[in-house]
């Protein structure tokens, strides 16, 4: 796929003022990547002797993403047209090149095979200008391709000049095209900008290659998809949406088991060995690689992360630059962050946390339990709620623990501290000092047990509970006029 003689020139120099944006177009993600990125590695396997980049807006930063990737940088300042961007790249442009391919920064569908298809049928056709095509159901908003007898391009058409047979006509133009040089040149020089933006455009310039009776070349991309431009939100959803599918399809054609894959979230450089299972609603980021076996649970989001062969993470684990071992288990509902060393056949139970830790063979943590800065020996066992308490305000000190530790539930182990191998740590205790192999530390207050205050404390809160009695109102003498009641007789008072 070699192209010694050949240029490639990106055009990101734009805006992009449909995305209601203050990033530049190019720069926004779909399918993991810039739409820059995109294009600049679909152009990588040509072998080009050269990758431009015409840049503008945000020239900064959107040459930073190309640079990256061994682009070259031509700055267009000001942004006069598309056929103003090649006239600016032509300084930069090799004087042993002799064809060039111009395609947009926001084309992230586009396959290296379809390039390179355009490219040979340029030359095969001998071509002054061979334009990439495609048939759309619905052509609406895209120029057409009107061809003449011999099926060559005749002339592009754009929408709002089209006759009614021309709008019916459903090949369309990508803005991505072959050119050779030495017709190309003569044409851009007579260009003039006829038209309300005031700007060059290169479809005058193929017009002007057909006025002079060269020949112009369409070739039809395989899937209509790949010449897709990006230039309002809804189409950047369409593009992740296409690229995520893709990628689902890669791996899934290697071996691995996917369910709804739809609704998988997989970035361009993630990995995955066969016979592994992703459950629905996963998300894998990054470089994370995936061996063989493993089982990644619904809602589960990985990030840059390693796993080792026979690993399983259950539901709704959220693990980042993280590794683990063969046979471990994550989850559900488990956090490792950054650091995070999860050793063969050790486990990580629910809403347990890890950070900058190392887990060694066959331990668990099981339930509710924190581990930061800290080294947990093989075989050893925390009990629920343990934690190591890692930061004092100003720096952070480590908690070593040995092998086949047993760690009580609800351990708080402050840092700076070390457990022996073999020790036993009681349920509630406050570690602060080592704890010497096989010993069995205790760190709390003797149980005291009060006889009867329960019973005691429930009545008084009863009697504070109680309304207060009422006293009978007391009757005035001068205006009563009812007869005394008869007093009745009085029993003897109990002595």
């Amino acid at each position: 796929m070699a192209a010694a003689d050949t240029t490639i020139i990106i055009l990101a120099a734009g805006k992009g003022t449909r995305m209601r944006s203050d990033l530049a177009k190019v720069l926004h993600r779909a399918g993991g990547r810039p739409l820059l990125e995109h294009v600049v590695r679909v152009c990588q396997p040509l072998k080009a002797a050269q990758i431009l980049v015409v840049v503008g807006h945000q020239a900064e930063v959107v040459g930073a993403v190309a640079e990256q990737l061994d682009a070259q940088v031509i700055v267009q300042q000001p942004q006069r047209g598309t056929g103003h961007a090649l006239q600016v790249a032509r300084r930069a442009i090799r004087r042993s090149t002799k064809i060039a391919i111009v395609l947009p920064g926001d084309a992230p569908l586009l396959r290296a095979e379809t390039l390179a298809a355009l490219l040979d049928t340029h030359r095969r056709g001998e071509a002054a200008a061979t334009i990439l095509s495609a048939e759309l159901p619905d052509p609406t908003g895209y120029g057409r391709i009107v061809r003449d007898a011999e099926g060559r391009v005749q002339s592009i058409v754009e929408e709002t000049s089209a006759t009614p047979e021309q709008s019916a006509i459903r090949e369309v133009n990508s803005s991505i095209y072959c050119f050779r040089l030495e017709k190309l040149w003569p044409c851009l020089n007579a260009l003039r900008p006829k038209n309300a933006h005031h700007e060059l455009y290169l479809t005058d310039a193929i017009a002007m290659l057909r006025e002079r009776n060269e020949r112009v070349l369409a070739q039809i991309a395989p899937d209509s998809n790949e010449i897709m431009g990006c230039n309002t939100r809804s189409h950047l959803a369409d593009a992740d949406r296409v690229l995520r599918a893709r990628k689902a399809a890669e791996l899934m054609d290697s071996g691995v088991t996917i369910y709804l894959p739809e609704t998988v979230v997989i970035d361009p450089e993630v990995t995955a060995d066969p016979d592994t299972v992703i459950e629905p609603g996963v998300q894998l980021l990054g470089k994370t690689r995936i061996g063989a076996r493993c089982t990644i649970g619904t809602g589960s989001i990985l990030n840059e992360t390693r796993l080792d062969d026979d690993v399983v993470v259950m539901p709704h684990s959220n693990l980042h630059s993280s590794h683990l071992g063969a046979r471990a288990q994550v989850g559900p509902f488990s956090r490792l962050r950054p650091g995070a060393d999860i050793r063969a056949g050790a486990h990580i139970g629910n809403f347990v946390e890890v950070k900058k830790s190392v887990v060694h063979e066959g331990a668990k943590a099981m339930h509710l339990t924190y581990l930061g800065d800290a080294s947990v020996g093989a075989r050893s066992n925390l009990g629920a709620g343990t934690i190591t308490c890692n930061y004092d305000g100003v720096a952070k000190y480590e908690t070593i623990i040995g092998s086949g530790v047993f760690i009580g539930s609800d351990t708080a182990l402050v840092a700076p501290v070390r457990i022996g191998d073999g020790a036993y740590i009681a349920a509630g205790s406050i570690i602060t000092e080592n704890v010497p192999a096989d010993a069995l530390a205790l760190a709390r207050s003797r149980q005291v047990n009060k006889l009867g205050w329960a019973k005691a404390r429930r009545r008084q809160l009863a009697a504070e509970k109680k309304p207060p009695k009422r006293s009978k109102p007391r009757t005035s003498r001068r205006t009563s006029r009812r007869k005394p009641a008869r007093r009745a007789k009085s029993k003897p008072r109990r002595r």
